[in-house]
């Protein structure tokens, strides 16, 4: 009865945060234990009292104040820097600063909709496909959930207990071989569709975007040195972060204005939010599916189909690409992580860190992936581009990045690696 009630509340419509815990009431009501009644609002309250959730809205703040203090056209200024005339070299441009962007909002959806504005007009005019110029820019903020700081990474920590600060260590590697694995997807398709080749920059001209972005990249220079080195948690990293893009966006830059704080904190404000009402009723369907044994019995269930834990990695990746096309990859994160990181760790083996960084890329695709697709339906709106005529060009990317995934599950060194578990 409650998979049914579930499904029927998902299919109507139905937010995924009230889906979670109308689920949880609906399976505490017909289990007759008014005990657990009273337990809901401590298990829905309980699920917010973790210090690594401050990290979320100060993140969203950066995202904000960086994009109103004109960082992140700075940021692409550099980006161009180490691009010379080459085909198809402004969509290079995009993938390098959408990766280093990615070092500072940690959102797919927020980065794609700062991007699209930027990048996308700018391809249209040098003779790129809208289309092509758009799908770029969606597969570039693929980048932001994995190379830190990340957000789905912070949930991840929080719902398994592990380092956030070491979550973001293990997903530098990924985020690297899929920023290289994009950049050789453009490669081929400029040899194929004769894409233009960017303007050659002068050396007065690369010393002036390099200095003219030196305090924008201060910012998250502070902020991932900060986590690597051990000097600040990733939440403090992100509040110093939000200071450091406040300063140079008014002090600096001087285009952040004042009057425009109160919008950038109700925003913030707001999508933090939508995040952390989801986590507070997440903890309370976790709580059912753990009281309800739930992992064990797919524990049972999986090792009658494989003991090999390459297999079973295998088989979370059709789950979770599957998941991913109808659920949003931090609602799909938190139903998730409480059924699977138990038999992964306990029955398999595998390194925790190894599927988090696992399960938080195939998230991602499902951002770009109909019938949900946020961050693809975020860009159709923000360029004008119709959603299937990003998906066309997309697919390669989307291809590139499941390979990784692959690679990944096969080597856990790349994730692990760096990483004292």
């Amino acid at each position: 009865m409650i998979p049914a009630v579930f499904v029927a509340l998902l299919l109507i419509g139905l937010p995924i945060a009230l889906v979670l815990a109308v689920t949880a009431m609906v399976y505490i009501y017909t289990s007759g234990n008014s005990v657990l009644f009273l337990s809901f609002p401590q298990q829905f309250f309980g699920g917010l009292k973790n210090y690594g959730l401050l990290a979320i809205p100060l993140f969203m703040m950066v995202g904000e104040l960086m994009n109103e203090g004109g960082i992140t056209r700075r940021l692409v200024a550099f980006a161009s820097v180490f691009v010379g005339a080459v085909r198809g070299g402004l969509a290079y441009i995009n993938i390098i600063a959408n990766m280093v962007l990615a070092s500072i909002v940690g959102s797919a959806n927020a980065q794609v909709a700062v991007m699209a504005q930027v990048m996308v007009p700018e391809m249209e005019k040098k003779g790129y496909d809208r289309g092509f110029a758009t799908a770029t820019t969606a597969a570039g903020a693929l980048l932001a959930p994995v190379i830190p700081p990340s957000m789905l990474f912070v949930i991840f920590g929080v719902l398994a207990q592990l380092s956030i600060g070491d979550l973001f260590i293990a997903g530098i590697i990924p985020g690297l071989m899929m920023a290289v694995g994009f950049i050789v997807v453009i490669a081929l398709l400029g040899l194929r569709y004769n894409y233009p080749a960017s303007e050659r920059l002068s050396r007065s001209e690369k010393i002036a975007n390099v200095m003219a972005s030196i305090p924008s990249l201060v910012v998250p220079t502070v902020m991932i040195g900060g986590i690597l080195l051990g000097l600040t948690t990733p939440t403090e990293a992100a509040a110093v972060g939000a200071a450091m893009a406040a300063l140079v966006g008014r002090f600096i830059h001087g285009e952040m204005k004042l009057d425009r704080l109160g919008d950038m904190l109700l925003r913030a404000a707001l999508n933090s939010s939508v995040v952390l009402v989801l986590v507070a009723a997440a903890a309370v369907f976790g709580w059912v599916i753990v009281y309800e044994n739930v992992p064990q019995q797919l524990a049972d269930l999986m090792q009658n189909l494989t003991s090999d834990p390459f297999i079973f990695m295998m088989l979370v990746m059709g789950l979770l690409l599957l998941v991913g096309m109808v659920l949003d990859g931090i609602a799909a994160l938190i139903l998730l992580v409480p059924i699977l990181l138990p038999v992964a760790t306990n029955v398999y083996d595998i390194n925790p860190y190894h599927l988090g960084v696992v399960m938080c890329i195939n998230l991602t695709l499902g951002l770009l992936t109909p019938p949900v697709g946020a961050a693809l339906y975020v860009a159709a709106r923000v360029t004008g581009c119709k959603p299937g005529d990003i998906v066309r060009p997309l697919l390669p990317f989307l291809l590139v990045t499941m390979l990784i995934l692959v690679i990944i599950c096969w080597q856990p060194a790349l994730v692990t690696g760096f990483v004292n578990y």
